[in-house]
């Protein structure tokens, strides 16, 4: 029997629930990314003949999938994480179940913890209307269709249409992301009262198919009903010069194939490591390799929350502050915004956005899905994001860092406590 997750917005009921059950396995490690790189390549290759747009925060994402869904002729399969009830997850069911009824087949996988708030009601009125809903890995153990695992959440947020098109990242579908970035959302369901700051991608070309391809095997290996017969793999050509990589789980399903790419690609890096992230609770291996690259001279930058709706795991990325800054890596904390991005530019040609952070969660635990755009010319793009990023950001220097109140310290020794299972 496997820990469950102790997520960051059920701490305490977690505490609980670990003197109820116990915890008799020990946990996961990471496979050492050295050994593990040359299976990213062999696993999920780049893709030749691409075209890449950056969707920047929930606005221009939810734009885009309106107007991806509104084009659908054959299918839609969405994966997602959260999928709220209120107005923005009402606009969605009523774009879904439209298309359903017009003869579009829809396939919803939506993750049991992440839905966990949302009124049932909501998804039986997409079934009703004829849309495959499938909750992944319930947390019913008696609503189980393979082995029950608490710990095993479905983090992804993936939208596919007719097989062509895909779009992908860190947005959820959730009221939170109805504004951008320079103003608040008008609600407050989710984390603090400040406008959530994320990025995605709009996909279209050959290697939608491998995107496919992950949506319809974590279908497959939760037991859902046989999806309706469509064209689920139409012939793509080239319509891009983009070249991409499509990244779930490594083969065996024990971790995120990301990590060791993200790893392997830092450890070759001769310029600059930029990384944005939400959520910042790493294992050893990703600590000595950006500290090795601020040593060797590269120019290693961490752009992080500085507010976050997760104060455990907020506390145990910061409990790293000290460690890094001594080691040459600079930290800074994005001011006025929710930062929910997960993305990754390495010395300017090598580009990552998706579902992950950088924590245990994410590596070895979730379902995520991560895109590698390779290339310079979509990497100036996500230069000029990361440097308007960093223009609204605060500098954390060592000197700072070192005068912080005991009880911001207390609060870090907890998170490191809990950190493998945030």
């Amino acid at each position: 029997m496997h820990c469950p997750q102790i997520t960051s917005r059920q701490w305490l009921p977690g505490l609980l629930l670990f003197g109820l059950i116990g915890c008799a396995a020990p946990p996961k490690v990471l496979p050492h990314a050295a050994h593990a790189a040359e299976s990213v390549r062999a696993a999920s290759p780049p893709v030749a003949g691409n075209k890449v747009i950056l969707l920047q925060d929930g606005r221009g994402t939810y734009d885009a999938m309106f107007t991806a869904i509104a084009s659908a002729r054959d299918h839609i399969n969405m994966e997602m994480y959260i999928f709220d009830d209120d107005e923005a997850g009402e606009r969605f069911a009523n774009a879904l179940i439209a298309k359903q009824r017009e003869g579009v087949q829809v396939n919803l996988l939506r993750d049991s913890v992440g839905t966990m708030r949302t009124n049932k009601q909501f998804f039986e009125r997409m079934k009703e209307a004829g849309v495959a809903v499938l909750e992944y890995n319930p947390i019913n153990p008696l609503a189980a269709r393979k082995d029950w695992d608490l710990n095993e959440r479905d983090h992804r947020k993936l939208l596919i249409v007719d097989g062509r098109q895909a779009i992908l990242g860190g947005v959820n579908i959730s009221g939170v992301y109805s504004s951008g970035s320079s103003r608040p959302s008008a609600t407050k369901r989710r984390g603090p009262d400040l406008p959530w700051r994320d990025t995605d991608l709009r996909i279209e070309g050959p290697v939608v198919a491998e995107f496919q391809k992950l949506f319809m095997q974590t279908w497959g290996e939760q037991h859902g009903p046989t999806p309706a017969q469509r064209r689920y793999f139409p012939p793509l050509r080239p319509i891009g010069k983009d070249s991409v990589s499509a990244l779930g789980r490594s083969p065996d399903g024990s971790h995120s194939l990301i990590y060791p790419a993200l790893i392997a690609a830092i450890a070759g890096a001769q310029r600059e490591v930029w990384l944005t992230n939400a959520y910042f609770a790493p294992d050893p291996q990703l600590l000595a390799a950006l500290k090795a690259a601020a040593t060797r001279g590269v120019d290693v930058k961490l752009l992080l929350p500085g507010a976050s709706d997760s104060w455990l795991v907020f506390h145990a990325g910061r409990a790293y502050y000290d460690e890094l800054l001594r080691g040459g890596v600079q930290i800074f904390e994005r001011r006025n915004a929710l930062l929910h991005s997960k993305t990754a530019l390495i010395d300017g040609a090598w580009s990552a956005i998706g579902s992950t952070n950088l924590d245990w969660r994410s590596f070895v635990h979730n379902q995520e899905l991560d895109a590698v755009i390779l290339g310079p010319e979509f990497g100036g793009q996500m230069r000029s994001t990361f440097q308007r990023d960093l223009a609204a950001s605060n500098p954390v220097t060592l000197e700072q860092w070192q005068r912080r109140p005991l009880d911001q310290r207390l609060k870090e020794t907890l998170g490191r406590l809990w950190e493998y299972w945030l």
